[in-house]
């Protein structure tokens, strides 16, 4: 399994060069609860809400026999992600051997060195970008 950011299709790509021990992606519903007078509470089913995902790893200092790619070291990975965010564009999440194909806000970055190994440990918190669809009607 590896993981893929991009951005503008492919402009700039980022494989993972450590792939997190574990990721979840969180799936939510808008429903909703209301109270009536007769029947109690009750539940209308809405519409799917965003989709979120956490990745926590580390962008390496050094060469390790076990990364992905070696593209970047350690703060050159922070440094493009960071303008990533400056630029305000969607990133496109791609995790080979799964389903997950989707484009993103990034909705917060941590990063900072941990135990003096010059690597970068990192939490990306990712939230689904739906682009909007609008109807064209003639006239």
């Amino acid at each position: 399994m590896d993981i893929f950011l991009s951005i503008n299709n492919r402009e700039q790509i980022i494989q993972l060069p450590v792939v997190p021990v574990e990721f979840k992606i969180q799936s939510g519903m808008d429903n909703e609860t209301f109270k009536t007078i007769n029947q109690g509470e009750i539940k209308l089913i809405g519409m799917p809400s965003l989709q979120t995902i956490n990745i926590e790893a580390f962008f390496p200092g050094r060469d390790y026999s076990f990364l992905r790619d070696r593209s970047y070291s350690g703060w050159e990975y922070v440094e493009l992600i960071s303008a990533w965010k400056k630029r305000r564009v969607p990133v496109r999440l791609i995790i080979t051997e799964t389903p997950i194909n989707m484009a993103c806000t990034i909705e917060s970055f941590e990063y900072g060195p941990k135990d003096g190994s010059g690597d970068i440990h990192y939490t990306l918190s990712l939230s689904e970008f739906r682009f909007i669809e609008l109807e064209q009607r003639s006239v």
